[in-house]
């Protein structure tokens, strides 16, 4: 993954955490049209070079030493490349990292979280060939 791709993916992050997008709809929105019916408003499409999309289970409860799950898709990126994850004081939050399954429509991967970390939250990333994606894992000791 390389500088570009992860200023991309912190910026896209950022700017849904400011416009409040992240509260259960990340890029849609609903609105009661004149009618009283609530319509589904378009919503646009990440940026190129961050349409891949992430999750991790179990999260927001993941403890020391747990075996999490990483999947989801690469957005059209060509298939899963990399995990990689945040780092509290110099450690990285997940250990023994191995991906699955690589396909670029459902990408599997396993990874171990650290017993060196606390309570906090930190980034996973994932690089898909050209498309990249970020969630937040919450650990709790």
């Amino acid at each position: 993954m390389n500088k570009k791709m992860i200023a991309v993916i912190v910026g896209a992050s950022l700017t849904v955490g400011v416009f409040g997008l992240g509260a259960g709809s990340a890029f849609a929105s609903d609105k009661v049209g004149v009618t009283g019916k609530i319509v589904a408003e378009a919503a646009p499409k990440p940026p190129k070079g961050a349409r891949a999309v992430v999750q991790v289970s179990p999260n927001p409860t993941a403890k020391r030493g747990e075996e999490l799950t990483i999947t989801g898709h690469c957005g059209g990126g060509k298939g899963l490349k990399a995990v990689v994850s945040g780092a509290y004081g110099g450690v990285p939050s997940l250990e023994n990292i191995r991906i699955i399954d690589d396909n670029p429509k459902k990408f599997v991967a396993k990874a171990t979280l650290s017993h060196k970390i606390g309570n906090g939250v930190g980034p996973v990333f994932v690089d898909c060939g050209g498309e990249a994606g970020v969630t937040l894992l919450v650990t709790h000791v």
